[in-house]
């Protein structure tokens, strides 16, 4: 099986699979940064057997210090997913509205936590219905899950780390915010504009359209044009940590599963009024 079928699930292979008799865990995770929660989508339809799981409250910890959607109590993590049916060595498919953040973010929130057999759906719930699949509105009572988190099957970056990363050579932190954030023109969501000193930019739609990534050779040749190398190290931040775990799915994709994530990423590095603040600068190296 190729890097890309354990990685991402299409509309038709998964419809085959929710046919069998044990088919995999489905997890509605459609989050928006602002307007209606993502459960009143999941209500209005969703994949049929899918449970909804919330980003903001069951796969990240409280807002703070550490961010805006810092790393889940490992136990709070447990329960939620055990709750929503996650059994031990039993694949799981995530999808979300489309444009595929919340649900990168969901696998890897999975994987840091042990759980290997974790798929995206390709294009999430717009690629299903465009299809022709069906919908459900009826709310499923899974069978409770036997999962066990064990935290750090993924690597992670603190605010130390990712500045260490920045300034190093070989390195690379890649900024996947739009490109007048990273150079400090316009921040609408945290309350310092800029980004962390040595970061190159390499804003999302370059690597992701809709949801949807190019073969892994793009990929590969993208990531290389802003200096990731198959010897440099490389991590990646964001605002939160949502958009930025689908840059490391993106990196993993093109071959890079060592691909760290600054979680707690600007909204965290901000919190702190001594960490330096660059401006200005150019996308890539």
């Amino acid at each position: 099986m190729s890097a890309t079928a354990d990685l991402l699930v299409e509309p038709g292979r998964l419809a085959a699979e929710l046919d069998h008799a044990d088919p995999p865990t489905l997890l509605d995770v459609r989050w928006r940064l602002t307007g209606p929660p993502g459960r009143d989508d999941y209500t209005a339809g969703h994949l049929p057997g899918a449970v909804f799981v919330d980003l903001d409250t069951e796969l990240c910890g409280r807002p703070g210090a550490a961010g805006r959607h810092p790393l889940p109590d490992p136990a709070a993590l447990q329960a939620a997913l055990r709750a929503a049916g996650v059994r031990a060595g039993h694949p799981v498919v995530v999808y979300d509205g489309g444009d595929g953040m919340s649900a990168a973010r969901a696998w890897w929130t999975l994987r840091w936590a042990g759980h290997r057999q974790v798929r995206v759906l390709h294009g999430g719930f717009p690629a299903w219905t465009a299809a022709g699949l069906p919908v459900d509105t009826s709310v499923p009572t899974p069978v409770p899950g036997d999962v066990t988190v064990a935290p750090g099957a993924l690597p992670v970056l603190d605010a130390g780390a990712a500045a260490r990363l920045a300034a190093a050579e070989p390195g690379v932190l890649i900024d996947v915010r739009a490109a007048p954030r990273y150079r400090g023109e316009h921040e609408p969501v945290d309350p310092v504009a800029g980004h962390v000193p040595g970061a190159v930019n390499l804003p999302a739609p370059e690597y992701v359209t809709q949801g949807r990534f190019p073969a892994a050779e793009a990929l590969r040749e993208r990531f290389a044009a802003a200096g990731v190398d198959a010897d440099a190290p490389v991590g990646a931040y964001c605002g939160s940590g949502v958009t930025a775990a689908q840059a490391v799915l993106a990196l993993h994709l093109a071959g890079r599963p060592d691909a760290a994530l600054y979680v707690g990423s600007w909204s965290e590095w901000v919190a702190d009024p001594d960490r330096p603040v660059a401006t200005g600068g150019t996308s890539g190296r």
